[in-house]
């Protein structure tokens, strides 16, 4: 019985992951990231990949929703600021553990979401990207004013750490981070994604078609909310701080950048820029003078000649897409794996008649 389980799960495993260079990569990827933290016992490189991690949740967490719902989001540091707030003022005045504080910070940062939600989702276009631009700046000023509670400027400090070593917290924040990318991904996925979908290509249609659209958005914020709140605590807890340095604009444009350069509406493709990007610039602190300007070319670059992202662009070279099932073959491939149609340059040739076109079958 066990044998026959562990077959199906092999099978199952290589007809759905090896199958595809795409798959196969981010796989290799994975592992190998996985594997890092016990190679070494440096705390920079265990700090840049547990960051990493938490970004590219956050990243995620924007994706999720200006990407798929196509509500752009200028101020998604709110979600990251609030949650790290919250759980770092639960931990240090309540002295709640991390265990408790991460989720009730998600929780906050879900209700920040509504908050935003409601008042903004009677705009449009530009002018709720500006609205949502305000929300943090807001907040800034209200830890500004409030000090007693909130450290002014120089924040909450002195809060629990998540486990007893770097190690395990690294392991820990490779975990929640490959657990909720999949996550976002599996929603993106699902039917609650394609009804995102319908709203981003056309929200009047959307709404004639019977969906309330009003009611679907105001859910994509709290769950962008929720993913990035989760993002937001789990910091506040690694760094051992909450600043307003949290709620920064800057921050926010940092969530746009990476997604966009590795692919907007994806999922994947915000994982990858964060991936790319966030340890590139960490190596390049070692130059300080030409730093900001190696990222700018470097961005300058990649949106001039791959402009739908890097993730697309690559898996776009190594893979191509069967006409007739849409789904997805290795470029090696002449036959789809699903349907058998002969894939020759773009064109659909059925199964039943490639024998005539004077190509081999694989």
């Amino acid at each position: 019985m066990i044998r026959d389980m562990m077959g199906r799960i092999y099978r199952n495993f290589k007809g759905e992951i090896l199958v595809l260079p795409g798959r196969t990569l981010a796989l290799l990827v994975g592992l190998a990231i996985f594997i890092a933290p016990l190679l070494t016992r440096d705390i920079y490189i265990l700090r840049i990949i547990t960051l990493t991690s938490i970004f590219a949740v956050f990243a995620a967490s924007w994706d999720l929703l200006s990407g798929f719902v196509g509500q752009l989001n200028l101020g998604h540091a709110l979600f990251f600021g609030v949650a790290a707030y919250t759980s770092a003022m639960l931990n240090l005045y309540l002295k709640l553990p991390p265990l408790l504080t991460i989720p009730l910070g998600a929780i906050a940062a879900v209700a920040a979401g509504l908050a935003i939600g409601i008042p903004c989702l009677r705009l449009k276009g530009q002018y709720l990207s500006l609205a949502t631009l305000a929300f943090p700046i807001i907040l800034k000023g209200v830890v500004y004013i409030f000090k007693q509670y909130t450290g002014g400027e120089l924040g909450v400090s002195g809060i629990s750490r998540l486990a007893g070593s770097r190690l395990a917290e690294c392991y820990i924040a490779l975990l929640l981070g490959v657990s909720l990318c999949l996550l976002i991904w599996k929603i993106t996925d699902s039917k609650l994604g394609l009804i995102f979908h319908a709203i981003r290509e056309d929200e009047i249609a959307a709404r004639a078609s019977g969906i309330n659209t009003t009611a679907y958005k105001l859910l994509a914020f709290c769950l962008s909310g929720l993913f990035a709140g989760i993002a937001g605590g789990f910091y506040a807890h690694y760094m051992r701080l909450a600043g307003p340095s949290m709620l920064d604009v800057m921050l926010s444009f940092q969530a746009i950048i990476w997604t966009i350069f590795g692919g907007i509406a994806t999922v994947y493709g915000a994982v990858t820029g964060v991936v790319i990007l966030f340890p590139l610039m960490e190596v390049m602190r070692a130059f300080p003078e030409i730093r900001m300007l190696f990222f700018a070319v470097t961005i300058v670059i990649v949106l001039r000649f791959m402009p739908e992202g890097v993730a697309p662009w690559f898996l776009d070279r190594v893979e191509k897409e069967c006409p007739r099932c849409k789904e997805r073959n290795a470029f090696t491939r002449r036959n789809c794996r699903v349907c058998r149609t002969l894939l020759i340059a773009g064109k659909e040739v059925s199964a039943g008649t490639e024998g005539q076109t004077g190509h081999p079958t694989d």
